[in-house]
């Protein structure tokens, strides 16, 4: 018996979408990981701009105080070029894991840092790392080798230029990493805007750190403020 190409075709991406999980984001099961945003390895992120950049890593570490995440920090060789994690960072986690490596690129050799993320309790990783092709790659899929469900925010990693971070990301993908935004991790966490954490304490979070929501947040404030909000 004979098939067409599109019938196959059909048949199989129908069996693709049937096989397709939609595994998502969940607070209670949850970690974050700030790895290695460092003051000195901050000058190797080129596919964003030094201003992006300096938020987006802030605004990573904050999601773990604002969901009330477990977080653990990491820094490698932070006495030489590749400095200390910056001191906002620190002040936001002070009771968080701290784990200072010496030597290890991927944070997974490091005995310390792996009995740090075991001691979560968690399976869900939200990770970033300063680059994305190391710092975040290397340790993303040796968390799934290891069993994690591992979500990376791409917008708090960097690296040397576009073409870098895409062959990163795509092979992060491949190994069944979700590569989301700050803005993705940060909705999928909170869910409903009725929740807690909700409006109340995200639209403060997105004016510090996403001015563009942020601020629509503002004017929609000042339009109920001002009664001309119509035709809603």
């Amino acid at each position: 018996m004979k098939f067409s190409a599109s019938f196959l075709v059909t048949v199989l991406s129908a069996s693709a979408a049937s096989a397709f999980q939609y595994t998502r984001l969940d607070k209670n099961d949850a970690m974050l990981l700030v790895v290695d945003h460092q003051e000195g390895l901050f000058q190797l992120t080129r596919d964003h701009s030094p201003v992006e950049m300096k938020s987006n890593i802030l605004a990573h570490a904050a999601l773990g105080k604002v969901f009330g995440l477990p977080t653990v920090l990491t820094t490698s060789a932070e006495t030489g070029p590749n400095g200390p994690l910056p001191s906002e960072i620190i002040a936001m986690h002070p009771n968080s894991s701290f784990i200072k490596r010496n030597g290890e690129v991927n944070a997974w050799d490091n005995a310390d840092f792996r009995a740090a993320v075991a001691a979560t309790g968690k399976k869900q990783v939200i990770l970033a790392g300063i680059t994305t092709d190391v710092c975040t790659s290397f340790l993303a899929l040796s968390l799934v080798e290891a069993g994690y469900t591992v979500f990376a925010n791409a917008d708090a990693s960097g690296t040397f230029d576009d073409k870098t971070a895409s062959d990163a990301n795509a092979r992060m993908r491949d190994a069944g990493v979700q590569v989301l935004s700050m803005f993705a991790t940060a909705c999928e966490l909170m869910r409903d805007w009725r929740n807690t954490p909700g409006a109340k304490e995200m639209l403060p979070f997105f004016d510090t750190y996403l001015p563009e929501y942020g601020y629509l947040a503002r004017a929609h404030d000042a339009a109920v403020t001002n009664g001309t909000l119509s035709g809603l």
